[in-house]
């Protein structure tokens, strides 16, 4: 059994039970190798024989509990664990799986109390105790530490390797809570919040395979919680599956019609297919079940072309006015109050509440400005016009990536929308491989320098392998058939010099925007993750500065590498900066190019509705009715203003 191979254990029980068919450990065990190969039904009638036999034997009644686990079968489940609790009070085990099936009920209440009582009778309990509180004070470091020692006494102890992965986790250190969540579910395979983590440990480090298999297994714990499948629905969608996803969704909501979980995943795969009205339903179902919560009420507000009725955005301000709301669905719904009165033609009170919003979320955001100016110096420094020309022409040389960098919401969603039209074209959606791929070179040569510096002692024939590495990984992210294929991660313009390197065929586009028009599209925006600079108007200036002055230096140093498409300059002459953009990407011109908003393809953020549609020009220039608000923004950005058309230049210039 400890060895894994639970068939050879099964044959031995049977082997010495023919001999001594009455042996109660040797029935329990039986059944313990039933249940490891999950044969259900067959555990069951071994456990209710020995069950039968002893009835006062508490390890029986407990292991035919995890067969009727296994079948699905709670409520029995809950009378045996009953039973084996009367007969060994002070059993933690036997609680704890109490705990998980009253869950699975939906006896929450009973479920804590059940948790709560094995907890106080697990060991070192105490300890555990003060490690939980030093954790909920903020203080980690000394609450791991604890866990740690724990651990050490007692390497078995399934709660402190739990609290442990809880830190990793928190830290987004996921490739350590895998080893403690996978130790823990060995000491424990019926642990279901340990299958939940593990599940979104690996959803984390793109395996999505292996996460799915994780929430399989939780749910075949727990078949009747809708969490599991909404995990797997999101972890499905993360990487494309959308048909998989829905189904999981949709079952997810079969078991629980309430969940706002796998609602709003629904609405955001409907959203991303383009079915926008059955995701307007899945948004509206969602806030039907739970009024307060704010996602759903900001997914309808992102679909940009949806339009709030005027008692909607009476409920909205009321949730936004309750200060006992938490701060990330106030948020949600101010962000969604300033588009509400945006497409009113309220800009006044559309600022206000833009404002609140970005005021409300920037609490919750690490960002150092002045981080960003020395990582940009490194940058600089690094890859220097002579460094690149010493090592270029090493790099891997295969399929073609476009890269389409930029600021949010500079039109870099209508770029690759268009390029994704030519047959030649794949278009995927904003990939974080390269950026893994350039943390992990100082790994690779076993270096203590971090990226970008470790570059520098980078053997000739890493370029290669690293180019290798980034293609090998996004090839999850793809159909195949064509070379050319679009990654949109819009802070990849930190890579260029670095993908000039490893991928010397590689193409970059650089979405553009008026720059007050930009910054003011990402202060609109509530991101779902990423991007912290843009809930301060003086940092949104700062960073789109250091965004200018480091794509002035790829230009300095790499002469047409990069292309730089102005999106005021394709709405106003879209035929000339199609043919710009296919003669920069080595692609013959085709008409389908022009006819973007005709091509049926997933489309995740948030302009996914507008590229559906023909290029208008309302949005060019909106900063202007937003002008007297941004003070802040325009100080910080004059020396680029200034340099604009007359035309372009605020009004106080």
């Amino acid at each position: 059994m400890h060895a894994g191979d639970f068939s050879m254990a099964e044959q031995i029980c049977r082997n010495s039970l023919s001999e001594f068919p009455r042996d109660a450990n040797l029935l329990c065990l039986l059944g313990a190798s039933l249940i490891k190969q999950k044969r259900g039904e067959d555990a069951e009638h071994t456990l209710w024989r020995a069950a039968k036999m002893y009835p006062r034997f508490s390890r029986a009644h407990e292991g035919l509990a995890e067969a009727y686990v296994l079948q699905g079968k709670l409520f029995e489940a809950l009378e045996s664990l009953n039973t084996a609790a009367t007969l060994e009070p002070d059993s933690a085990s036997i609680r704890a799986k109490r705990g998980k099936v009253l869950a699975g009920l939906g006896r929450d209440n009973d479920a804590s109390k059940a948790f709560e009582e094995s907890f106080k009778l697990t060991p070192h309990r105490e300890e555990l105790i003060k490690g939980l509180q030093l954790q909920r004070m903020g203080d980690v470091v000394d609450a791991e530490k604890i866990y740690r020692d724990v651990l050490r006494q007692d390497p078995q102890n399934v709660d402190a390797l739990r609290l442990l992965a809880g830190i990793a986790m928190r830290a987004k250190q996921w490739g350590d809570a895998e080893v403690l969540l996978n130790k823990a579910l060995e000491l424990a395979p019926a642990f279901f919040q340990g299958w939940m983590d593990l599940g979104l440990a690996l959803q984390e480090q793109d395996r999505t395979d292996e996460a799915l298999e994780a929430y399989k297994q939780a749910r075949q714990i727990e078949p009747d919680k809708a969490n599991p499948f909404a995990a797997a629905g999101t972890s499905a969608a993360m990487a494309g599956r959308h048909e998989e996803a829905t189904k999981l969704f949709n079952q997810a909501v079969k078991r629980d019609p309430g969940s706002p979980g796998a609602l709003a995943g629904l609405g955001h795969v409907l959203k991303t297919v383009g079915n926008q009205p059955n995701a307007i339903a899945a948004y509206r179902t969602c806030i039907e079940h739970n009024p307060e919560h704010g996602e759903a009420y900001f997914s309808l507000a992102n679909l940009k072309t949806f339009r709030f009725a005027d008692d909607e955005i009476d409920v909205m301000k009321t949730h936004a006015a309750n200060e006992a709301l938490g701060d990330e669905p106030r948020a949600n719904f101010l962000f969604s109050l300033g588009k509400a009165f945006e497409d009113k033609g309220d800009y006044d009170k559309a600022f206000e509440y833009y404002a609140l919003g970005n005021q409300t979320r920037r609490q919750h955001e690490s960002y150092d400005p002045v981080r960003t100016i020395d990582q940009h110096d490194t940058f600089i420094r690094v890859f220097s016009k002579a460094f690149l020309n010493q090592w270029q022409g090493l790099g891997h040389v295969g399929d073609t990536p476009i890269f389409i960098v930029g600021l949010p919401r500079s039109g870099s969603t209508l770029i690759e929308q268009i390029l994704a039209s030519h047959s030649l074209v794949e278009g995927t959606h904003e990939l974080p491989d390269l950026g893994r791929v350039a943390r992990q070179v100082g790994n690779a040569e076993g270096q203590l320098a971090a990226y970008p510096l470790a570059i520098e002692n980078c053997q000739p024939d890493k370029f290669a392998e690293h180019g290798a590495d980034y293609l090998r990984r996004v090839e999850r992210h793809r159909l195949g058939g064509v070379a050319n294929f679009t990654d949109k991660m819009p802070n990849n313009f930190v890579h260029v010099g670095f993908v000039h390197l490893i991928l010397p065929q590689a193409k970059f586009i650089d979405a553009r925007r008026h720059p007050l028009d930009s910054c003011l599209g990402s202060f609109k925006q509530l991101f779902a993750r990423g991007q912290p600079f843009t809930y301060d108007l003086y940092e949104l200036g700062e960073f789109y500065l250091q965004y200018v002055r480091l794509m002035d230096h790829w230009h300095d140093v790499l002469p047409g590498k990069v292309l730089q498409v102005q999106y005021e300059e394709v709405v106003g002459d879209t035929d000339t900066q199609i043919r710009r953009m296919l003669e920069h990407c080595d692609l013959p011109f085709e008409e389908a190019c022009l006819r973007f908003w005709e091509t049926d393809r997933a489309v995740k953020t948030a302009s996914s509705e507008q590229v559906r549609k023909p290029i208008y020009a309302s949005s060019v220039q909106l900063w202007r009715k937003y002008e007297n608000h941004l003070g802040p923004l325009i100080e910080v950005l004059e020396p680029l203003l200034r340099e604009l058309p007359k035309e372009w230049q605020p009004e106080s210039f």
